[in-house]
């Protein structure tokens, strides 16, 4: 892994401000806006992307999503992980300024 990639458990990501994150009740899913499009999220990657918030680490994400699906947060700590580094990669998201 990289040191620009936020997966390391203190990192604090947000949602790039090019995208608007939010609930889209029509779709019932959450998605990112841009000019050129939308993506729609499945759940976990919803769930994932909006604790990108700037407030809260990547260890405390994989907590609080351990605990909402009652999993062990070693079950999930990899697709988390995973996660972030492709939304990294896809501009989704980046580190705190």
């Amino acid at each position: 892994m990289t040191t620009d990639i936020p997966s390391a458990g203190q990192e604090r990501p947000v949602v790039n401000p090019m995208f608007l994150f939010r609930w889209e009740e029509t779709q019932q899913a959450y998605v990112l806006l841009y000019p050129e499009g939308v993506v729609k999220l499945n759940d976990t990657a919803g769930e994932i992307l909006k604790r990108c918030d700037g407030a809260h680490t990547v260890g405390e994400m994989i907590d609080e999503i351990a605990r909402e699906f009652a999993a062990a947060p070693v079950q999930i700590e990899q697709s988390v992980q995973k996660f972030l580094e492709v939304s990294h990669a896809k501009g989704w998201i980046r580190r705190q300024a």
